[in-house]
């Protein structure tokens, strides 16, 4: 009979997060899938939870994978942990779930912290829907791509940031999306935690006259609005048309008409009307 794999989310700082529930997991499992296990024996020693550790980070996950579903379908219980809040949240364990639901190996999920739930839920967005980003990115290109979609597609989005690198990512945003919210949660339960809000351009102020703002990791919502498109030519009037092209291509009215005649849905009765017009008003200027 194949054990089972508990899906265990720990505290993103203070330990006093930690769910009754996952403790009774941690301790009753066979082997902790851990990301880093140094790092795990704090929260270990604290629960007196003496279960036996194994890593399990992004490097060797593949590798451990094979082992880790052996075990599993031996009869033993894994408990799935990373370093802080939800396993597979922009952290390893996605693989090992795969490989379990594949073995028909039940795999059963054990609710907590998580950084990018706990920032949208103070954000005081309507979070009806959002999308998660993970870690914000770090090549311009990525970066450039994703700029570029969210000029169309708006909405609130959360996303992970280092503290060395938040200065940079904001002034990417300020640059690009001056008029969007933001909620951003630095060192979230712990030491330093802070939370500022405002546009990119107040938060970037707020940043830099914290002394402490390279300390403690980031999770970023971010309200974008959908930038508004120009109003299509012919949603403009005939007459305004016509003294725009005068002024782009220095040149009459009668000639002014032709160039508009190409772009704008008016017909040419429409525009000889609307040269008629602006002759009254400002006189023949031919």
């Amino acid at each position: 009979m194949n054990g089972k794999l508990y899906i265990a989310a720990t505290p993103i700082g203070n330990l006093g997060d930690m769910p009754p529930r996952a403790i009774e997991a941690l301790r009753g499992a066979d082997i902790i899938a851990a990301e880093d296990t140094q790092n795990s024996m704090t929260l270990l020693c604290k629960f007196d939870i003496r279960t036996k550790l194994v890593s399990n980070h992004k490097f060797n996950e593949a590798n451990c994978a094979a082992y880790f579903i052996k075990e599993l379908k031996s009869g033993k219980n894994i408990a799935l942990i990373s370093d802080a809040g939800t396993p597979c949240i922009s952290d390893p364990g996605s693989l090992l779930v795969r490989r379990a639901v594949e073995n028909d190996i039940e795999v059963v999920g054990l609710p907590g912290s998580c950084a990018a739930v706990l920032a949208l839920s103070i954000s005081g967005f309507d979070i009806g829907t959002f999308v998660f980003l993970g870690f914000f990115p770090r090549e311009i290109s990525e970066a450039k791509k994703l700029a570029e979609k969210l000029e169309t597609e708006a909405g609130v989005y959360v996303f992970y940031e280092s503290p060395k690198r938040i200065i940079k990512t904001f002034e990417c945003i300020e640059g690009n999306f001056p008029e969007c919210e933001i909620c951003l949660c630095n060192d979230l339960t712990k030491k330093f935690e802070m939370i500022y809000r405002g546009s990119p351009a107040q938060v970037l102020e707020q940043l830099r006259n914290n002394p402490n703002a390279e300390k403690g990791e980031y999770t970023a919502a971010a309200n974008f609005y959908k930038k508004s498109a120009p109003a299509p030519l012919f949603d403009m009037p005939a007459e305004a048309l016509i003294v725009e092209a005068m002024v782009k291509n220095n040149c009459s009215a009668k000639d002014a008409v032709k160039y508009v005649a190409q772009s704008a849905k008016f017909s040419k009765n429409e525009l000889y009307a609307a040269s008629l017009n602006l002759k009254k008003m400002f006189g023949d200027k031919n």
